[in-house]
């Protein structure tokens, strides 16, 4: 691993991709160093980038080393290849880092743990994939304490980057269709491990099937703390947060926990913060709760492995499902799991989902969320043996068929059951 703080300056860099990470590193990179800007979308003339001699090429997270304009070039140039993560260790190097990747939950669990930092008045920054890009940060003092979300496309095309804390949370099929193979997908999410020395700290899920094959043929420097359902932490059951109710985020708690540990912190104040959090949009968000039901908005869940946490934790379901479904998804979900749950399934890739489902639970499919959600409803009032429903509105698919993001399909979610219950949000 290089060890100077000036291996970025004075350097001609290609900043290749210009999304709010790559914008951020050229921004950050100008003052010391000759920087060209390249994006696919907005540049034509790519034959020019080719012939120059570049010293670094800064890679923004979306750009696919295999399917971008600049494939063979970035190929040929593969030893020169960086992220924002890199420069952001390479400027701070000092700072105490703790980052959570994981296929889920990492949004939530670095929001959680963002909240009981600062609440105790720590010097503490949210960045990655949630909060700001890494380089936008100001005022940095060598107190400040950073909470990264790193994603496995930052961390495959990492090379400098280590963190004091690194976490794992799960790790399920996911992004396939950019890593090829799981291996791909799990080797990039242990390069935050891999990278650490003896003095760091790594958090792992000991209950993932992926994780604990890999850490059984694998050896690390890095101390490594195993949470599993096993793991008794006494502090838990102090907690009366509804949040924390699911197996998913119980889960995230731990982790949280075992940092707040790790850390020293206050535990009164610990433990008010967490019973105020509130959760994120969109990630198992409770937007709608009475004595006969409760309406739970997670269309952040883009695979079977974020939804069934939450249905495994849940009873008299009224899920609805279907988008663009993942590529080697599978839906783990046992019928003693199954507690009373019946699908309506909607979106591009209904077949799918019917297929996956259909000797699991009951199911309909429907054209659209409009038709499904009136379905829904009617289906409510004429179920009379039940007094507690919950509708879970928990896509496992990417949101691509019909939107522009899993927010934009969570508004639009809203925005319909509105016309039903007067949801406040």
């Amino acid at each position: 691993m290089l060890e100077s703080h000036n291996i970025f300056n004075n350097k001609k860099i290609l900043i290749y991709g210009l999304g709010k990470s790559g914008l951020s590193a050229s921004k950050f990179l100008k003052r010391n160093n000759k920087v060209i800007e390249y994006d696919d979308k907005k540049n034509k003339n790519y034959g020019k980038i080719r012939k120059i001699e570049f010293d670094y090429i800064i890679l923004s997270p979306g750009i696919d080393i295999n399917k971008c304009k600049l494939s063979n070039f970035l190929k040929k140039n593969y030893n020169k290849i960086h992220t924002d993560l890199d420069i952001f260790y390479n400027n701070y190097k000092y700072n105490y880092k703790i980052t959570i990747t994981g296929t889920n939950g990492k949004s939530t669990t670095a929001k959680i743990l963002y909240e009981v930092i600062k609440a105790q008045k720590i010097d503490v920054r949210l960045v990655g994939n949630i909060g700001n890009p890494i380089l936008l940060e100001k005022n940095i003092t060598n107190k400040t304490i950073f909470i990264i979300e790193a994603s496995s496309y930052q961390l495959a095309y990492s090379k400098l980057f280590k963190s004091n804390i690194s976490m794992i949370l799960n790790i399920s099929p996911d992004h396939l269709d950019r890593h090829k193979t799981i291996s791909g997908y799990i080797n990039a999410k242990f390069k935050l491990i891999k990278s650490q020395s003896k003095d760091d700290l790594a958090i792992l899920n000991y209950d993932n099937f992926y994780i604990k094959r890999y850490l059984k043929l694998k050896k690390f420097l890095v101390k490594i703390i195993k949470i599993s359902k096993k793991t008794n932490i006494n502090a838990i059951s102090r907690i009366k947060n509804q949040y924390f109710l699911t197996e998913g985020n119980k889960e995230n708690l731990k982790f949280v926990l075992v940092v707040a540990n790790i850390l020293k912190l206050k535990k009164d104040v610990l433990f008010r913060t967490l019973e105020k959090f509130k959760g994120l949009n969109f990630r198992q968000q409770i937007i709608y709760n009475s004595n006969r039901l409760t309406i739970i908005n997670d269309s952040k869940a883009t695979s079977f492995s974020s939804s069934v946490s939450l249905l495994s934790s849940l009873s008299n379901v009224y899920w609805i499902v279907g988008g663009l479904a993942k590529k080697g998804d599978k839906l783990l979900l046992n019928k003693r799991n199954n507690k009373n749950i019946k699908a309506y399934i909607f979106g591009k890739d209904k077949i799918f989902f019917i297929n996956k489902i259909k000797r699991l639970m009951k199911y309909e499919s429907f054209f659209d969320l409009k038709d499904l959600i009136k379905k829904i409803f009617i289906d409510i009032k004429s179920d009379h043996k039940i007094k507690h429903k919950i509708i879970l509105f928990s896509p496992a698919a990417a949101s691509f068929d019909s939107f522009k993001n899993f927010e934009e399909r969570g508004k639009y979610f809203n925005k319909i059951i509105n016309k039903y219950i007067n949801v406040k949000l």
